[in-house]
């Protein structure tokens, strides 16, 4: 072995241990910026200030369970609403999905999720009892909500400032929106949060925490 062959092999074992390192190294700080970022997002978001944008109205509808829910149940609640239907070909799914997806952070709250069928013909109370089933809503703490047309659609459209119609590019499908709202305990509502959007949940959640910061349970 010649001189320059010996001190070539410990500079090349060098440059492998230190391409390994490398590689080891570049997962963790791509997990490490990932979660700086994310905490920078809920930072900046915690310090978005929250708008009102009027009241829900009285209403009275009825539930998964075939009981009368509404105003009266949700008095005193921060909760998040979305229009949805149990047949819906087009967004419903993802949106039902989404709302799945806020019980785990929103679980230590008292914060309500209501979901309200556009197709009140179909979703009898039954049929929504087995929609929630599949989502595994938690009882008590997500509703699914079914009544008369008239009465879902007024509110939709006045209570809520959200568009909803009969029919839209199929007959007897109807078109809805695709934003959640949050309300706070006094009955206004505070953001509007379209739910398929990549970063929506982000958004909400730390709108709600906010608001459970400004309005906390009464005890």
């Amino acid at each position: 072995m010649t001189t320059a062959t010996a001190v070539q092999r410990p500079q090349q074992s060098a440059k492998s241990i230190a391409w390994y390192v490398a590689l080891l190294l570049i997962p963790v700080l791509t997990a490490a910026f990932l979660f700086w970022l994310r905490n920078a997002q809920m930072e900046r978001n915690s310090r978005r200030v929250i708008g009102s944008y009027g009241t829900v109205p009285a209403f009275q509808l009825t539930n998964q369970d075939g009981q009368p829910f509404g105003t009266e149940q949700l008095n005193g609640k921060i909760w998040i609403v979305d229009f949805i239907f149990s047949t819906c070909p087009g967004p419903c799914p993802m949106i039902s999905s989404r709302m799945a997806d806020l019980q785990k952070p929103l679980e230590k709250s008292d914060v309500r999720l209501v979901s309200v069928t556009v197709d009140p013909e179909k979703d009898t109370p039954e049929v929504l009892k087995g929609y929630a089933d599949k989502l595994e809503a938690q009882p008590g703490r997500w509703d699914f909500l079914t009544g008369p047309k008239a009465t879902i659609y007024d509110l939709s459209r006045s209570g809520f400032k959200l568009p909803v119609s009969e029919d839209g590019d199929q007959p007897g499908v109807p078109v809805h929106t695709t934003r959640a709202v949050l309300v706070d305990r006094r009955g206004a509502i505070r953001g509007y949060y379209d739910v398929l959007a990549p970063d929506t949940l982000t958004k909400l959640v730390a709108d709600t925490h906010q608001l459970l910061r400004e309005q906390p349970a009464a005890k």
